[in-house]
């Protein structure tokens, strides 16, 4: 059952806009995604928390076609695991658990694992919409939270960049980065790109340690198509194309990459509605 939005005009439908929406989930299947299954972690004793309340829980490898079954999927990991949670489970909320080094995007630490869950079976949480990328390439389509990069550490690449089909300019140095706001405090971070908050609708394109001391991050619209053209002036025969810190395909000069909003938004939970500055202060020192 998915999270209810709150009556128009009331104050909780003012933090709805805000945030996503904050309702009571019907608990009754409970995904586990971890990070490493060789890697200790207390599945034992959410298992026994959940039957107790009447709750199934499912282990998930990352292959399963059952997760339209799904009411909530517990991610436990850091940042990576919590992003490749929402690329393959992107039909259900995702309730992130630290169990990594930083967490940027986990709602709590494991101690607290049975407290959270419990808050979140109360219905006392939000729900926080993501925006979320789907990048075409000449191998087929893949899906990034964070960012799409198109790069390389090697030598000068040069990208053509086009949105709605006109060309801005053309970006030489290490690459391009396509984000999210939920990116900004990802890679794009070191490259001297606004932090966003998650809920403002934006895309933010910028070089990657571009030969232009002018140069400038580029915040667009939500719904801006980017085309990346590389050209034919790129020295590599192959350059990355990395979606979420993870290649996934190469891409020769004279081929290009299209970058999209997703139809969906990817859902994360969160405890409190102050959690990103709370999370900006203690994960990164802001």
């Amino acid at each position: 059952m998915q999270p209810q939005p709150a009556a128009p005009g009331s104050a909780a439908a003012a933090r709805d806009r805000r945030e996503g929406c904050s309702a009571r989930i019907e608990l009754r299947r409970v995904g586990l995604f971890v990070r490493d299954r060789a890697q200790p972690h207390p599945a034992g004793q959410l298992r026994q928390f959940l039957a107790a309340r009447h709750i199934e829980l499912v282990d998930l490898d990352g292959t399963s076609k059952d997760t339209c079954e799904l009411d909530l999927v517990i991610a436990m990991g850091g940042d990576g695991t919590v992003l490749r949670a929402l690329d393959l489970f992107h039909r259900c909320p995702v309730l992130a658990i630290n169990f990594g080094t930083v967490g940027f995007l986990t709602a709590g630490d494991g101690r607290d694992l049975e407290a959270i869950i419990q808050r979140v079976i109360d219905g006392r949480f939000i729900v926080s919409e993501r925006l979320v990328l789907a990048c075409t390439h000449a191998g087929g389509q893949v899906r990034a939270v964070n960012e799409i990069i198109l790069g390389t550490s090697y030598h000068l690449v040069h990208i053509d960049v086009f949105v709605d089909d006109t060309k801005i300019r053309t970006i030489r140095g290490d690459g391009v980065v396509v984000g999210t706001p939920t990116g900004s405090t990802a890679l794009l971070l070191s490259t001297g790109a606004p932090i966003v908050m998650p809920d403002v609708r934006c895309l933010i394109l910028d070089g990657i340690n571009e030969y232009n001391f002018t140069s400038r991050a580029l915040i667009l619209t939500p719904d801006s198509r980017i085309r990346l053209h590389l050209d034919q002036a790129t020295r590599d025969c192959q350059v990355a194309l990395i979606a979420d810190g993870q290649q996934v395909a190469t891409v020769a000069p004279g081929e290009q990459v299209c970058i999209a909003r997703a139809p969906y938004m990817a859902r994360l939970i969160y405890l409190e509605e102050n959690y990103f500055f709370h999370n900006l202060s203690s994960k990164l020192g802001w």
